[in-house]
């Protein structure tokens, strides 16, 4: 179990966001913390810790106003550590060796694979040709409803009709390097993990795959360690202290 670092970009700065408050509609999310500091210094902070796996996310889509300044903050992230970090928020074929040549290891991709609420196989086949398996992170994120955990798309906004069970990560986990699960509705509230989903992620994934959503303290983090079977890397936002949170940068990077 690893700590992977987050730079997520929203309306051109590096912010923490409540995940299940995004809406496209007028660029607005609420907001825990705004840094002042741009791309390129998360990602040479997290590069001199040799933090590597970490993921940047753009938050806007690409007919917001914000998307241009979104790309050059991610930009200067993925130049300040080239090869550490992996991209993901709007990519498809287009895109996607764009951002591989600007030194993402790997592209994360949810809703250009996940259309109008079903699997789109040729999107997925045709993206994991165009990048190579290897540099492919499927982002799985999701929420609950009716007791289920569904994949959710179009920046956390819309349900599929694909449920999240051990099938499910046993089929996606043939066509992607890692798995990248958030859990939407704990995301951004520091209020503890999903224990569901982890347990969920720990009894069957044997690619790399990281959990984000609720991390709060080091006896989450614990929970986390053992639900996970110590196989599923972590991700923290809004609790780090560097995001004006409580928990130490210093004495998660030592986890």
């Amino acid at each position: 179990m690893k700590f992977r670092p987050c730079i997520d970009i929203h309306n051109g700065s590096v912010k923490q966001i409540v995940g299940g408050s995004l809406r496209d509609n007028n660029n607005y999310a609420a907001e825990n913390f705004v840094s002042e500091y741009d791309g390129a210094y998360y990602g040479s902070l997290y590069k001199s810790r040799n933090l590597t796996g970490g993921h940047i996310i753009i938050l806007n889509p690409a007919s917001s106003e914000f998307y241009k300044e979104d790309v050059r903050q991610a930009e200067l992230a993925l130049s300040a550590f080239e090869g550490g970090l992996q991209i993901g928020g709007g990519i498809n074929n287009d895109n996607a060796g764009y951002f591989l040549d600007k030194g993402a290891s790997h592209v994360i991709v949810t809703s250009f694979v996940f259309k109008n609420g079903a699997v789109n196989y040729d999107n997925l086949k045709s993206i994991l040709k165009a990048v190579g398996k290897d540099h492919l992170v499927l982002d799985l994120s999701c929420r609950k409803r009716n007791g289920e955990y569904y994949i959710v798309t179009d920046r956390w906004q819309k349900f599929t009709d694909v449920k999240l069970t051990e099938k499910t990560l046993e089929e996606f986990s043939g066509f992607c390097d890692e798995f990248l699960i958030h859990a939407v509705d704990s995301e951004g509230k520091a209020g503890g993990i999903e224990e569901d989903l982890a347990a969920l992620m720990g009894s069957c994934l044997d690619i790399p795959s990281t959990y984000a959503g609720g991390i709060s303290s080091f006896d989450d983090l614990e929970k986390l360690r053992s639900l996970g079977r110590g196989k599923i890397d972590f991700t923290i936002g809004s609790a780090l202290d560097i995001f004006g949170g409580t928990m130490p940068f210093e004495e998660v990077c030592r986890v």
